[in-house]
């Protein structure tokens, strides 16, 4: 991981945009949503007007008594504002600790009180309809972003105060605190340093390097994620234009990028998924994509091919980078229309030089194989610190010898290739990849728009499924979809907002399991 050390001086996230408007004075920031902090900036910024509203608000922040070295948690309604104000915060020394708006207020305050005190930047909404009043005492200051609170102090009152000069934090220190996804129960809270957040933005660039500055990228990723801090601080220091999207309905994905076609599209997998209709759309709005990015799971084959078979560039393809929030990027593939018919979707690439390390661990002392996965194990530049709060909980996830233990299953091919067939906690037995399968009915039943295996009260896995625009399931289509493949319990249908989602709409699959036990004792 050499190339990680390598003149990293850490990303500085207070001055990303000051040095982005300093490049690319009016490269566009095109937004879906108006900023609820600057509404009337209205959805088409220059990066010099977002380098502006974050120097403005990190200004209120300080007169608001932030100060270096502090915690802020950002927790309010959901937009890329909350993006920005992690900038701000950064930018006057503090640490932003970001807290998606799905978390409800109970797990807000449980997590509140793993940290000292901080400061909690909400808005008024907020707190009216979901946090509780403890969260004033966890805290040792409340502000709103939005709107006024009896016992908080709003960032609008302060508009107008003496600009300050952005502090620099070191950046060996923290920089960002994330939280996991939480789909194994309360989601922990990962600490990231300057250092490590620039060595994630590094394979990142690797991906990028065949597409030009000039290629607008379309964004739709949790603005909490750290993937979006890195991912907005390297497409604005590059000069992309950038599409920042709330909304993932495909109808307004359709419209937006018929006005204004990107030329990258980077979101979640099932937001992919449910793109795949854009594929036959009389506007045709992924014509102009010439490249696809996936960076929070392992992705369908079905919906490469649709996806690339959209694009009317000469030579489009498809990048996938396997890693987690602890780790960032540690292996890639990428597709074409050439190598994507019959891909084995789980596949995920190999490790970046010099940048990633893996290896996969037996668990039984019989060899790493298809039919005898093991553990995957990775050394990553972007290595999270600790778990803040759990640093026991965090060293438990380390080998004798110091590698990090992903939690997921696999193989690895005598050519390199990392094959991921299932977490180790989603590990149904009798069945070798729930993964694989999952993608199998994907192939075979295009209808679907999402398929979850989980463990059922009986000897066999159930299948829970969702259809496009929630047609009832055809059996008979079923049936013959499931002929060669292991015995699966009848399908239970459901509606796509009904299944437990994360942050970055993964499927809670445990809790998804509990659901339908409990529903089968009822």
């Amino acid at each position: 991981m050499f190339l990680q050390r390598v003149g990293n001086r850490g990303i500085r996230l207070g001055t990303v945009f000051d040095r982005a408007a300093a490049r690319h004075p009016a490269s566009p920031v095109y937004l879906d949503h108006d900023l609820d902090i600057a509404p009337q900036l209205g959805r088409r910024l220059t990066l010099t007007e977002v380098a502006d509203l974050v120097d403005d608000f990190a200004s209120r922040l300080w007169a608001a008594r932030v100060r270096p070295g502090e915690q802020v948690v950002i927790h309010k309604s959901d937009g890329f504002d909350i993006s920005l104000l992690a900038y701000s915060t950064a930018r006057v020394g503090a640490v932003p600790v970001l807290l998606s708006s799905k978390l409800d207020g109970a797990t807000v305050a449980r997590l509140l009180a793993r940290l000292d005190r901080p400061t909690l930047l909400t808005d008024a909404a907020k707190l009216a309809d979901s946090l509780p009043a403890e969260v004033f005492e966890l805290s040792a200051r409340v502000l709103t972003a939005v709107g006024e609170h009896p016992g908080a102090t709003s960032l609008a009152s302060l508009a107008g105060v003496e600009r300050v000069a952005p502090v620099t934090a070191p950046q060996d220190g923290p920089a960002l605190i994330t939280h996991t996804s939480g789909t194994t129960g309360l989601p922990k809270l990962a600490v990231q340093t300057g250092i490590t957040i620039q060595a994630r933005c590094r394979p990142q660039s690797v991906l990028l390097a065949p597409v030009g500055r000039h290629e607008p990228i379309a964004v739709h990723v949790s603005f909490v994620h750290s993937r979006m801090i890195s991912g907005a601080a390297l497409f604005a220091l590059r000069g992309h234009p950038m599409i920042v999207m709330r909304d993932d309905a495909p109808e307004h994905a359709a419209e937006l990028f018929s006005r204004i076609p990107p030329g990258v599209i980077e979101t979640h997998p099932n937001t992919l998924l449910a793109w795949e209709v854009l594929a036959d759309h009389p506007a045709r709005p992924l014509a102009r994509v010439r490249c696809f990015s996936n960076t929070f799971d392992a992705i369908h084959p079905r919906t490469v091919d649709i996806l690339l078979g959209a694009s009317r560039r000469r030579l489009p393809f498809f990048a996938q980078t396997y890693g987690q929030s602890e780790t960032g990027a540690i292996c890639a593939r990428t597709w074409t229309r050439r190598r994507r018919g019959g891909s084995d979707g789980r596949c995920v690439g190999r490790t970046f030089p010099g940048m990633s390390e893996v290896r996969v661990v037996s668990r039984d002392g019989r060899p790493v194989t298809a039919d005898s996965p093991g553990h995957i194990e990775a050394r990553s530049g972007g290595q999270i610190v600790t778990y803040l709060g759990e640093q026991e909980r965090f060293e438990g996830q380390f080998s004798a010898d110091g590698w990090w233990r992903m939690g997921d299953l696999g193989y690895r091919t005598r050519w390199g290739c990392v094959h991921l067939l299932d977490r180790e906690v989603d590990e149904i037995p009798g069945i070798s990849s729930t993964l694989a399968l999952e993608d199998a009915l994907f192939t075979r039943l295009p209808e679907l728009l999402e398929v979850i295996i989980v463990p059922g009260a009986g000897s066999a896995p159930v299948p829970v499924v969702c259809t496009r625009d929630d047609r009832p399931l055809d059996r008979l289509r079923w049936q013959r979809a499931v002929r060669g493949l292991p015995d699966l319990a009848p399908p239970v249908q459901r509606r796509l907002d009904e299944l437990p989602h994360t942050a970055t709409t993964k499927v809670k699959r445990l809790e998804l399991a509990r659901e339908l036990a409990t529903a089968e004792e009822r």
